[in-house]
């Protein structure tokens, strides 16, 4: 198993999310857009995920090469990016935005999917290379953090673009990694998706990912508007994800000891907790750092719980479509409505309720999961994805 290439992959592909996700709204700022217009332009950066690895997926599906679209997908992505630095006004930066993340949200799901394959039926052991993109995250958040104050939001793109170029060179160093053959006749993903479990799981993911919004658009200008400097905050992004790195590294363990629903419930419970702390409690160091911590909860076990749910979910044929699935319907529509709801809610309503709604929605997401949401494991070889 190439385990260094596939952790460089992911190492560089989540520090251009730490550069962009978190500072992405300063940058925006700085160029004098509004909270409104802030919460549309981070919308359509999620956006293009509900549509892009669809399209990715079926094609990846059908033709087997997966590898080959990551590649493609990444340079084009860079090349693109570059049409920010020209873009002007919001409908000239949200075009260059909409296409670069169109080609940038295709890559991910396919990737995971080769990794998956890679792995075979060491599937649980997905976050010991998964880790190596939140090192990435934490050297990017940290590190760009630390010299904003005194280079300016000018500098995210340009660290942006760079890490773009850094993701298709890694590229090009994984091998192509076909999806186990599968045993029986495959069942029809319309069929799949109507099983009241898998539409569950895909609703929970969505909705996780909604309750996310205000976070990944706002928090650092609210952090800002709490008096937190700008390397204090990219500090409070890095521990986040220095707890995620943490639990990715006794995930396998978790996951053999509970049950992927189980882990998935207890995540969604812990998300509620998350945001009425952040909304109610911005001025006092000690809570959000402990917020910060629960991210190893809302996004560390929640994902890696997901990702063994799809794997399960979505076997042989239906690999890169299940990955394109999940990914589309919980960081892109999710992500795009939470951050859409987000931005106009926080001028008007304010902070602590947009927050509160998130914990609402984290808490209807654990409601349609604990009702729905089963084991697949105990239907091994027959329910999903393969007929008995």
């Amino acid at each position: 198993m190439p385990y260094w290439r596939l952790s460089g992959f992911y190492l560089f592909y989540f520090a251009a999310l730490g550069a962009l996700i978190p500072y992405w709204g300063l940058y925006l700022q700085s160029r004098g857009f509004d909270p409104a217009a802030i919460g549309e332009l981070m919308a359509l950066l999620m956006a293009t995920k509900i549509i892009a690895p669809n399209v990715w997926g079926w094609i990846a599906d059908h033709t087997g090469r997966r590898m080959a679209i990551v590649r493609l997908a990444s340079l084009l992505a860079f090349f693109i990016f570059i049409g920010v630095f020209r873009a002007e006004g919001f409908w000239g930066l949200a075009l260059v935005m909409v296409c670069f993340s169109f080609f940038w949200n295709a890559s991910l799901p396919q990737f995971e999917a080769v990794t998956l394959s890679h792995l075979g039926e060491r599937a649980r052991y997905y976050s010991r290379i998964r880790l190596w993109g939140s090192i990435g995250f934490i050297l990017s958040v940290a590190g760009l953090g630390a010299v904003l104050d005194e280079a300016g939001a000018a500098i995210v793109p340009q660290v942006v673009l760079w890490l773009y170029l850094a993701i298709w060179g890694m590229s090009l160093a994984v091998p192509e990694k076909a999806a186990p053959p599968q045993a029986g006749a495959p069942v029809p993903l319309g069929r799949l998706l109507r099983q009241p479990a898998i539409m569950a799981f895909l609703a929970a993911a969505f909705l996780m990912q909604a309750g996310h919004g205000a976070y990944y658009a706002f928090y650092s200008i609210y952090m800002e508007g709490q008096g937190y400097s700008s390397a204090l905050i990219g500090q409070l992004w890095a521990l986040g994800v220095i707890a995620e790195v943490l639990i990715f590294l006794v995930m396998h363990r978790l996951l053999a000891r509970f049950s992927a629903r189980q882990v998935l419930l207890a995540s969604l419970l812990l998300a509620a907790l998350r945001w009425l702390l952040i909304g109610h409690y911005p001025g006092s160091l000690w809570l959000m750092l402990f917020a910060q911590i629960l991210h190893a909860a809302t996004f560390g076990t929640f994902h890696a719980a997901a990702m063994h749910l799809v794997h399960q979910y979505f076997r042989g044929h239906h690999q890169g479509r299940g990955q394109a699935l999940y990914s589309s319907l919980s960081f892109g529509a999710g992500g795009a409505a939470g951050s859409l709801c987000s931005g106009y809610l926080w001028s008007g309503a304010g902070p602590a309720v947009t927050y509160g709604i998130s914990a609402a929605v984290s808490l209807l997401a654990f409601g349609i999961a604990w009702r729905w949401v089963d084991n697949p494991d105990k239907h091994e070889g027959s329910t999903y994805g393969v007929s008995p």
